[in-house]
C-alpha cells in the first residue's frame, strides 16, 4: 500500500460555474491581478512555494481544465500561498488560496511559461 500524492507543476480548474462543481472548484468569473483567491482540488496535491521577493519567482500557471488532463494553455500567473489536505466524506482534498500576479490574453500567441519557468 502506498501514498497517493500528485504533483502539480500548475493549477488547473473548471469553467467558472460549471456544473456540479463548487465555486472554489471553478476558475473566477474574472481574473484580476493583486487579487486572492481560494481553490479547492481532489486529491492530495502538492504545488510548489517560494517566498522569493521576485514576482517571478513561484509563479505557476493558471489554466482550465475540462478534465483527463484536458488543460488549457495559461490564463494567468498565479502564486500559490497555501494548500491544506484534509478529508471530507472519506476522500483526501486540498484546499489553498492563490494570489493572480498576471492575467494573459487569450487572444494573444504569445507564451508566458515554458514548462513551469515564467517567461517575462
Amino acid at each position: 500500500m502506498g501514498i497517493a500524492v500528485e504533483f502539480n507543476p500548475d493549477l488547473a480548474l473548471r469553467e467558472f460555474g460549471t456544473k456540479g462543481r463548487g465555486l472554489e472548484e471553478c476558475l473566477p468569473e474574472k481574473l484580476e491581478v493583486g487579487k486572492f483567491y481560494s481553490f479547492l482540488k481532489k486529491g492530495q496535491r502538492v504545488y510548489w512555494f517560494s517566498d522569493d521577493v521576485d514576482w517571478s519567482e513561484g509563479e505557476v500557471p493558471l489554466l482550465e481544465t475540462k478534465g483527463s488532463q484536458q488543460l488549457s494553455r495559461p490564463l494567468a500567473g498565479v502564486k500559490i500561498l497555501e494548500a491544506t489536505h484534509f478529508l471530507m466524506d472519506g476522500e483526501v482534498w486540498t484546499r489553498g488560496k492563490y494570489e493572480v500576479k498576471s492575467v494573459f490574453d487569450a487572444g494573444n500567441s504569445k507564451i508566458n511559461f515554458e514548462a513551469y519557468r515564467r517567461i517575462p
